[in-house]
């Protein structure tokens, strides 16, 4: 598994972890308390699509060299079910590229319902040092 790119602060913030990110797959979870909640009790959508948008670009960086990430630069959420509990996304490429990778992702309840679905084009940034020329 690669580590994490770089610490994250909003993740912390939000609770959400991501304990597994390799060979164009991630899982991003949160456990839902009341800071998290909507005025319905339930999960926050802001809150989903960052879980969303944690688990596609940590998919889409995975394929990655070191040095590198990734940024959003499109997104699409469907909301399905009002979320409760503890969440888990997914987020899995559905094709690479140079430019561009292309995403998709999901969010399942503990019950293993679907919560929401989405998704996403990254655009690879080099974020390490540039290597010196070589000649």
């Amino acid at each position: 598994m690669k580590p994490e790119p770089r610490k994250i602060p909003f993740f912390d913030f939000c609770s959400i972890v991501r304990p597994f990110r390799e060979s164009g797959r991630c899982i991003a979870q949160v456990e839902i308390t009341p800071d998290l909640k909507n005025g319905f009790g339930t999960a926050h959508g802001g809150l989903l699509m960052t879980l969303l948008d944690a688990c596609m670009a940590g998919a889409a960086s995975s394929t990655l060299d070191a040095g590198h990430s990734v940024i959003t630069i499109d997104m699409q959420v469907n909301f399905l079910t009002p979320g409760h509990g503890k969440l888990t996304g997914e987020g899995k490429v559905l094709r690479g590229g140079r430019s561009i990778i292309v995403v998709e992702g999901w969010i399942r309840d503990e019950k293993d319902e679907l919560v929401a679905k989405g998704t996403g084009l990254f655009r690879p940034l080099r974020t390490g040092p540039t290597p010196a020329p070589t000649n």
